[in-house]
């Protein structure tokens, strides 16, 4: 059995057009006056009426890799390599995130791998509110001193299952399951109106 079904690159025309990829929080991100642009395969959000300290990112690719990758890695710590975030989620298991365009050729050059693009929905949150916005809905312990540039945490993001990788000082990627979509863009957006972001 193969998931290459899964490939949002694999998408083949039908009728002289090529089926667009769509994030679950589409919706709600037109609902919020995101305009959107055709950007490999996916319809991406790239602007909103209002400035937000979220950002829509599922789009990036989720490769989840079985066995030893490519990089030296430590439970907890993310290692950037190129364009590619190689996040450990167990000692046999990786997450390799890396941008859209890069997806295939990420996917082609590495053996025991899941295509999980389509499976996890992510959002950025940066700013200088960002650790403020996370803290009214995560458990997940984001202070400097825990979780510094290039941590990477599964756990309870807005009482379900996800994971925080903190990519700068001010900015976290937090990816969580595609389904859960607009649940997590209306918490996110709450908390990011109490934290005044």
């Amino acid at each position: 059995m193969t998931f290459e079904f899964l490939a949002v690159d694999a998408a083949q025309p039908h009728a002289g057009r090529t089926p667009l990829a769509r994030s679950p929080m589409e919706r709600v991100a037109r609902a919020a006056g995101a305009r959107f642009e055709e950007r490999d395969g996916w319809n991406v959000a790239v602007a909103s009426e209002e400035g937000r300290c979220w950002t829509d990112v599922s789009h990036l690719g989720k490769l989840e890799v079985h066995g030893s990758p490519p990089v030296e890695l430590e439970l907890g710590t993310a290692v950037r390599d190129g364009g590619t975030w190689w996040c450990p989620l167990t000692r046999e298991r990786t997450l390799a995130i890396c941008p859209t365009s890069e997806t295939a050729v990420l996917r082609g050059r590495l053996e025991h791998v899941v295509e999980v693009t389509t499976a996890y929905a992510a959002l950025a949150i940066s700013g200088p509110l960002a650790r403020e916005v996370f803290a009214r809905f995560c458990a997940i312990d984001l202070r400097p001193a825990v979780m510094p540039v290039g941590a990477f945490r599964p756990g309870s993001v807005a009482r379900t299952p996800g994971m925080v990788l903190r990519e700068a000082e001010d900015r976290y990627l937090m990816l969580f399951g595609a389904a859960l979509g607009e649940y997590m863009w209306t918490v996110v957006a709450d908390a990011a109106e109490g934290a005044g972001a």
